[in-house]
């Protein structure tokens, strides 16, 4: 997925090393940037851009290449990668306990939770708008 950004900056030429894309790379598995596409953005411009020149161009790439990644569901991930359920099922079973699964089923079931989590981060992400 990423390996065509780093074509897209060089075509943009940005001059990327892919030493430079590879801390980009380690820094995503380090979990700094928790699913937040603001974070996600900071890092990638802080991995792969040397010259603060360059940066106008590095948005245009970006905002081109990664449009309409805040729209993405898991749902819609799931359904493109066509993970199946029993393989979800599995996962759950192995990650969590049988006290987790019957709290979460209590709380109306894995897809109300997620309805849940997505509200209180749309929440959350107004409060900290406002500061």
């Amino acid at each position: 997925m990423f390996l065509n950004f780093f074509f897209k900056l060089k075509d943009a030429r940005i001059p990327v090393t892919l030493n430079e894309f590879f801390t980009f790379l380690q820094s995503i598995k380090l979990d700094f940037i928790q699913f937040n596409t603001e974070n996600f953005y900071y890092m990638a411009r802080a991995s792969l851009v040397k010259d603060e020149r360059l940066i106008d161009r590095f948005d245009v790439v970006f905002a081109e290449y990664f449009k309409g990644i805040e729209t993405l569901k898991l749902e819609d991930v799931l359904e493109h990668l066509k993970v199946p359920k029993e393989w979800l099922q599995k996962m759950l079973d192995k990650h969590f306990t049988k006290e987790e699964i019957e709290e979460i089923k209590s709380l109306g079931g894995f897809d109300e939770l997620m309805k849940t989590l997505e509200q209180r981060l749309k929440e959350q992400k107004k409060t900290s708008s406002r500061w």
